[in-house]
């Protein structure tokens, strides 16, 4: 049995949507894309010490796993370069047959329940990065086991959030947290023991 973290940048009003650069993810009409690209310096190397530098498998949407394919298999070689292309990537996608980045899987169909699946089986830590959509479905079915938060001193007010204003009550534990010089901090949160939490969907 192993554990499932979604690692995200969001802004103080809670939009994760584009963070790194304008033609990231513009659907919806978003113009605020790059918000976070100004104070990168200092918050990836934290993001390196506090979440990547364990052994990890990632999970991702199809369209984050497209940009980081197109970077990090031609990347300077580093111990984090490594990790990452040696990682196991699970997919969720409609064209597996395109997944050519090394140590790539597919994930379809009922996506929730084989995300379930893997977290029963024997592994390293299952981490999902950027996917917006993909985190509404895992949150929907009460799949994620922690939150791992760069929260950034910015507000645009649209986008894609990762809680969107739909989402149930929900208690959480604030596990780790550390400040950059920049003002973005680093949040880790868990659900609260005991809390109610909404039931898995059929």
């Amino acid at each position: 049995m192993r554990q499932l973290a979604v690692l995200t940048f969001v802004t103080l009003d809670g939009v994760m949507q584009s963070p790194s650069m304008p033609e990231e993810d513009p659907s919806g009409g978003f113009a605020h894309g790059g918000w976070a690209a100004p104070y990168w310096e200092g918050v990836m190397d934290q993001v390196e010490r506090h979440a990547m530098s364990e052994p990890y498998d990632m999970v991702f949407g199809r369209k984050t796993y497209d940009i980081f394919a197109g970077h990090w298999p031609n990347a300077p070689k580093s111990a984090l370069s490594d990790r990452i292309n040696k990682a196991r990537k699970y997919v969720v996608t409609s064209q597996p047959d395109s997944l050519n980045w090394q140590n790539s899987q597919p994930i379809s169909g009922d996506v929730a329940g084989a995300v379930s699946t893997l977290k029963a089986q024997d592994g390293p830590l299952l981490q999902v990065h950027g996917s917006s959509r993909l985190i509404q479905t895992l949150l929907t079915h009460n799949v994620i086991d922690e939150f791992r938060l760069w929260v950034f001193p910015v507000v645009v007010g649209d986008g894609k959030r990762l809680f969107e204003k739909d989402s149930p009550l929900r208690q959480l534990n604030l596990t780790r947290f550390e400040h950059c010089g920049n003002g973005v901090t680093m949040q880790f949160y868990r659900p609260k023991s005991g809390a109610s939490q909404p039931a898995p969907q059929p």
